[in-house]
């Protein structure tokens, strides 16, 4: 047999390749670096240092020999270190040589997704196993059986779950789970980076009641937290757990060669500053790769692309490798699907690998060769999570950034700099979000009475609890505040959703009906409506039904040549200003907002060549939200309104596309609404909010970071090489100096609002 051909080589033959390296804007090589040890500190135990030797490790990476130091001298500590660098041990070594000396101590382990924490307890049994104590680690979550349960309440040493069940199946029973508070010594929160905006706000809150909850039983146990890299990780943790926490990023871990480019699709319409499709570009590498058998990840940025490319891929390569050689992996697949998959992949029986930021996590998925990113994935510190899913063993690997006609890849793709050379952006939460924080007081009163003054972290409740007896919910008795509704709380609040319930989606295709996924309300409004296409694993089916009232969609599966694309209107109104600063005719301003929803209509887009085939209208209700934004009002001008509405849009749009890379959140966590005369200021304003209920602390970011975005949007669009404006700089085709009007509003407002 010919022997396969190696990655570096292949890589040669790609520079050789005229047409590919045409399309090629950036390309570096980043050289492997060597490792930095230290002994094994003395205070681990003789057996463990024996059973890490047994694994081929004679001394720890740097920065797991200061983690056990610090964690052993009870610091809760946070660690901040790349993919791949042993981050596990940073907590495993130092918690086993504790539980080997006090055996009936016990420790709990927070990952962010059940698919990691399955992953992560594997690995740690092997361990045990090696060291043949009597450890007893378990992993207890929605998939635990009631057999089992009763079992890790009463003898887990180590409890391995995620946020989710701690919120809604082991803080609501704690008088069942005695044995792990009275003696909790150590809490690991894994993937720290993970617990921003609306998640993290629900989690800090969910980890307030776990801290009230341990000191009812009188423990007070150490955080060890892990986390990649990120601007604030001291910051982020502090705010996380509300509690003094050392910092360790000093990485001692060797790191492969990493071979980065940068690949623009050729443009198909220059004056529109159209390209090629980036999915489609995607398609054709992909295959590229997985034909001559490189393990190779692709990553989107929704479902829907995820399933349009293992479409794509499937019918490209099922007579080379077979269908089942290439797999999609996303959230709304159900649990077993996800870890046949997982295990899968570590045995080599998956060639290509099609993923959301689902596999962005640590998740054991063995080795990979070549990622490819369809679009920017929306922060630098995800770009880098998902290119270190590949080389994960100190071999070469190849990452591949496909940018896309959109701004935000335009942008990164013309300064490929900003994401080699930048920090990292900085994760932001906000666990005193009155609508969160008001939920898990519900939950903490259910668990625990509240005492008159006291508080919930660093939270005040006594106007919260005076509210919640008005309501009904709670009943004051004396000093002390008492849970009285038949309703059980926990379960009425999701911690991943604004909504507090998602939407079940359900195959009638054939008798019995069965579950196939499910849905967050927001996504379901354009993703779920009435005829639309439900992509899930490759196969098609339209949505006959949304009951919204019922939170179900009734799908049934169909063959067809498209896939469907929704439009969203929003209608926005100030509630109450906070803060401002005016200069001349200029102003910013930040405050509470409401803005009203409504899916619209819907477009049918031909798979191949991504025409519009068709469109449909969409009968959904209006949805409200109240939350938090920044608007800048402008001068009103002796401009034609088309001319100042064009002028509004390109800065509008421009400073969309600038705003997530400063805010560390999704393109879609921030909208923006321009409005030639506001109600409010009743003047030419830009509007940008925060797409969740109460915000998340965006709209606080962008009041204060409001000159280096403004700069930025500018720079964006003077960059640009079109002439009026398109849609990679100003969002359309401009009119004539269209471009250079946004440039200099852009300016002036960058000057009387610093």
């Amino acid at each position: 047999m010919e022997p396969r051909q190696s990655l570096v080589t292949y890589l040669e033959e790609l520079k050789a390749d005229r047409a590919f390296m045409e399309r090629v804007t950036y390309m570096k090589t980043m050289e492997a670096t060597a490792g930095r040890y230290l002994p094994f500190p003395a205070q681990m135990p003789k057996r463990l240092q024996q059973a890490i030797k047994a694994r081929g490790i004679d001394a720890l990476y740097r920065h797991q020999a200061l983690a056990f130091d610090q964690v052993m001298a009870g610091k809760s500590t946070v660690i901040v270190t790349p993919t791949a660098s042993g981050k596990t041990y940073c907590f495993n070594l130092p918690i086993l040589s504790h539980l080997l000396e006090h055996p009936n101590d016990r420790a709990l382990y927070l990952y962010p997704t059940k698919a990691l924490a399955q992953d992560q307890n594997s690995e740690l049994l092997e361990l045990i196993d090696e060291l043949e104590a009597p450890i007893r680690c378990f992993t207890y979550d929605g998939d635990t059986s009631p057999t089992i349960r009763t079992k890790v309440r009463k003898a887990g040493n180590i409890v391995i779950t995620n946020p989710d069940m701690l919120h809604s199946g082991i803080l609501p029973h704690h008088t069942k789970w005695i044995e792990l508070f009275e003696n909790l010594k150590y809490i690991v929160i894994d993937e720290l980076h993970t617990y921003r905006g609306v998640f993290g706000s629900h989690v800090a809150n969910v980890i307030r009641r776990l801290r009230r909850i341990c000191h009812y039983y009188g423990s007070d146990p150490v955080f060890i937290m892990t986390s990649a890299t990120i601007a604030n990780p001291q910051e982020l943790a502090e705010r996380l757990i509300e509690k003094q926490v050392s910092l360790i990023d000093d990485n001692g871990a060797p790191t492969g060669r990493k071979h980065f480019i940068v690949y623009q699709p050729p443009i198909v319409n220059a004056q529109l500053g159209i390209r090629r499709s980036a999915t489609l570009e995607t398609k054709q590498l992909a295959s590229r790769f997985i034909k001559k058998k490189f393990q190779t990840i692709v990553f989107a940025r929704s479902r829907v692309r995820v399933e349009v490319l293992l479409t794509y891929l499937r019918s490209l390569i099922r007579h080379e490798l077979g269908p089942k050689s290439i797999e999609g992996y996303r959230g709304g697949y159900l649990p077993t699907e996800r870890r046949d998959i997982e295990r899968r992949l570590r045995k080599g029986e998956i060639t290509g690998i099609v993923s959301t930021n689902a596999l962005e996590l640590g998740v054991d998925i063995g080795q990979l060769q070549v990622c490819i990113m369809n679009g920017y994935p929306g922060t630098i510190a995800s770009l880098w999570q998902q290119a270190g899913r590949a080389g994960r063993r100190q071999d070469d690997a190849l990452i591949i950034l496909v940018a896309s006609s959109g701004m935000l890849d335009q942008y990164v793709a013309e300064r490929p700099e900003l994401f080699l050379n930048q920090s990292p952006e900085a994760a932001r939460l906000d666990p005193d979000n009155l609508i969160i924080a008001v939920d898990h007081i519900k939950c903490a009163a259910f668990e625990l009475p509240f005492r008159q003054g006291e508080r919930f972290g660093t939270l005040e409740t006594e106007d919260i609890l005076e509210y919640l007896v008005e309501e009904r919910v709670l009943h004051q008795r004396g000093e002390r505040f008492y849970w009285m509704n038949d309703a059980f709380p926990a379960h009425e609040i999701s911690l991943r959703s604004s909504d507090q319930e998602n939407v079940v989606i359900v195959d009638q295709t054939e008798i019995p009906n069965r579950v196939i996924g499910e849905m967050d309300t927001f996504s379901a409004m354009t993703l779920l409506h009435d005829e639309a296409i439900y992509l899930h694993g490759a196969d098609q089916y339209q949505v006959e039904i949304l009951d919204f009232e019922e939170k179900k969609a009734f799908v049934r599966a169909v063959d067809v040549d498209y896939y469907t694309d929704a439009n969203f209107s929003v209608d926005l109104s100030v509630l109450e200003e906070d803060e401002s600063y005016s200069n001349d005719a200029f102003s910013v301003a930040r405050g509470d907002v409401s803005v009203r929803g409504m899916a619209t209509m819907f477009k049918k887009i031909k798979f191949g060549t991504h025409e519009n085939i068709g469109s449909g209208p969409i009968h959904l209700p209006e949805r409200e939200i109240h939350t938090t934004g920044v608007w800048f009002t402008l001068p009103a001008t002796s401009a034609s309104s088309t001319e100042l509405e064009q002028v509004l849009e390109g800065v509008a749009n421009s400073l969309r596309r600038v705003a997530p890379l400063y805010l560390m959140c999704d393109a879609s966590d921030v909208f923006v609404v321009p409005q030639v005369k506001a109600t409010h200021t009743q003047k030419p304003t830009i509007y940008l909010y925060d797409r969740y209920p109460g915000g998340v602390g965006l709209a606080s970011s962008i009041y204060k970071q409001r000159s280096i975005m403004l700069r930025a949007a500018r720079d964006s669009i003077e960059t640009c090489p079109c002439q009026d404006g398109c849609p990679a700089c100003i969002g359309m085709v401009g009119l004539a100096d269209e471009k250079e009007r946004t440039v200099s509003m852009l300016t002036e407002m960058e000057k009387e609002l610093s």
